[in-house]
């Protein structure tokens, strides 16, 4: 196993219809508005950002996502990611009932020198730290979703 990789997945259930929340989600330039981990998102050229993110614990990441994919009538965006992780991510939003499901998938290798250090007993923690980063998130966008 290598302990510096990443594969996470996390599925979000809301009531907003699929366009709404794809129109949401394709604005990576918003998230820190929604999003309180997403700290900044600055933008490099028209498909490039770098992100600054920060969790739960006492460290920050630095993100530079390129846009590989996007496609509304399919629900998708994809990123490559590059600097503290590297990799990619993907949201994909469907239609669930008169609401919507949002799938986001993220497979990454930490590049990022202390958490590579600490990747073994670090690991839980960074786990941890993720999930609540994730859950930040779903009710981030809920709220954004009503807002507009």
């Amino acid at each position: 196993m290598d302990w510096n990789r990443y594969r996470f997945t996390s599925i979000w259930d809301l009531p907003a219809p699929p366009a709404a929340v794809y129109a949401v989600l394709e604005r990576a330039d918003d998230y820190p508005r929604w999003w309180r981990q997403v700290r900044e998102v600055t933008p490099l050229d028209a498909a490039t950002r770098t992100t600054r993110i920060r969790s739960v614990l006492p460290y920050g990441l630095v993100v530079t996502m390129r846009e590989r994919l996007r496609d509304p009538r399919a629900g998708v965006l994809e990123a490559e990611l590059g600097g503290d992780l590297e990799g990619w991510a993907r949201w994909t939003v469907t239609a669930r009932g008169t609401g919507s499901r949002i799938v986001y998938e993220q497979e990454v290798e930490v590049r990022r020198r202390l958490m590579r250090l600490l990747a073994v007993p670090g690991r839980v923690v960074f786990l941890a730290n993720h999930a609540l980063m994730m859950r930040a998130g779903r009710r981030g966008l809920a709220a954004r979703l009503e807002a507009v």
